[in-house]
């Protein structure tokens, strides 16, 4: 992962948990701190529809539960950084 993928996705899941973007590292995935639960997992993927322009369908949901793979869809779905 770039870091430059990784700056604006750390930004989006901090802001989407309302946490301090240092709590979320590369290696971060669902349940890794207390914020990122069921309701919070949502917000991520509203909140990554909405910034980056790339569509999230329920099937991809439940994959995309980590920050490597949150990079990764980013990355090559073209969404926009």
């Amino acid at each position: 992962m770039t870091i430059d993928i990784f700056d604006d996705i750390q930004k989006t899941i901090a802001e989407a948990l309302q946490v301090d973007p240092e709590l979320v590292t590369p290696e971060l995935a669902f349940g890794g701190i207390k914020q990122w639960d069921s309701m919070g997992h949502m917000g991520i993927i509203i909140l990554l529809e909405e910034r980056f322009g790339i569509p999230v369908d329920a099937d991809l949901i439940g994959t995309l539960t980590s920050v490597p793979a949150i990079c990764e869809y980013v990355s090559k779905s073209g969404g926009k950084l």
